[in-house]
């Protein structure tokens, strides 16, 4: 009987890495972003993810050309062009060419894509729930502003 228990706890140790590596604070933020974009796949499939980025940012900053929704969001132009062209021909949004410069095409949003957005962010809301769980709403927000000034302190180089 003792064998099988120490065997047990050999095992229940050799799954889990090692306390140094646990009390990492980049290990235990990218465990979190591991868990929470596995819980996003299970609600969202992985072109609306990228549909909800560009519909929130036309909803945030109104109508914009192309390049700036890609440099707002870090997506390559070619992403971008893709992800537009599958959001318009759904009505989601309307692609025209912008009269100040006829090279550039602007975005904006319509109103199917606000419907759309809608629901896109019910799915995320309950995402962001169940990552929270076992945290209170002041943890919660406390978490969120520790993060933020940590992004802060790193901010993303742009292209």
């Amino acid at each position: 009987m003792n064998n099988e228990y120490g065997d047990h706890m050999a095992e229940q140790q050799s799954s889990r890495p090692p306390a140094r590596l646990r009390a990492l604070l980049s290990w235990q933020v990218n465990k979190a972003n591991t868990v929470g974009t596995r819980l996003t796949a299970t609600r969202m499939p992985l072109n609306a993810r990228s549909d909800f980025a560009v519909l929130a940012a036309l909803e945030e900053y109104g109508t914009v050309s192309q390049a700036d929704l890609g440099r707002q969001l870090g997506l390559d132009r070619n992403n971008v062009n893709s992800i537009v062209t599958r959001l318009e021909g759904a009505r989601r949004v309307a692609r025209a060419t912008d009269p100040a410069d006829r090279r550039r095409n602007t975005v904006s949003l319509t109103d199917d894509g606000r419907g759309y957005l809608a629901e896109l962010q019910a799915a995320t809301d309950a995402v962001q729930r169940e990552l929270a769980e076992g945290l209170s709403d002041s943890e919660v927000d406390h978490l969120r502003t520790l993060l933020t000034k940590l992004l802060r302190a790193h901010p993303t180089p742009t292209s």
